[in-house]
């Protein structure tokens, strides 16, 4: 199966590591801190302790080729967290995204002057999805 993969970088001036990481670690409150995300909700398990899950809605997006925007939802979970190196491991375990096997990796970086935050992920493309055949992806 087909996998895209991809990894982003960004770096926060002003920030350190230290004061950024409790923000990425609380896994039930990713809608405090991303904009795009309208819900953030506990599904199962402890936040912060691998296997826990949380259900998140947002990011609107047309899926029918008409102007109505549906919802897009994902049930995530916590795969591993290590708060020594700032870094964390999540899976989607059902959605309407479009994904199949995705896993995303969450690591915070001390730098000079401030930190970064890098995100990785690796993907299966499904091909027979609703966004897939509307061309949305």
């Amino acid at each position: 199966m087909a996998k895209w993969e991809g990894k982003a970088y960004a770096k926060l001036a002003g920030c350190k590591a230290e004061q950024v990481w409790p923000l990425l670690q609380d896994f039930f409150g990713l809608d405090k801190w991303f904009p795009t995300l309208t819900t953030c909700l506990p599904v199962q398990g402890v936040s912060g302790q691998p296997g826990c899950v949380r259900f998140c809605a947002g990011f609107k997006t047309p899926v029918d080729g008409g102007d109505k925007k549906a919802m897009n939802w994902t049930k995530q979970k916590l795969l591993s967290i290590d708060p020594n190196d700032m870094v964390f491991s999540y899976s989607i375990e059902e959605g309407n995204v479009g994904f199949d096997s995705y896993v995303s990796t969450v690591k915070v970086l001390p730098e000079e002057h401030g930190c970064g935050i890098e995100w990785k992920y690796e993907v299966e493309i499904v091909t027979n999805c609703e966004l897939c055949s509307l061309g949305y992806i």
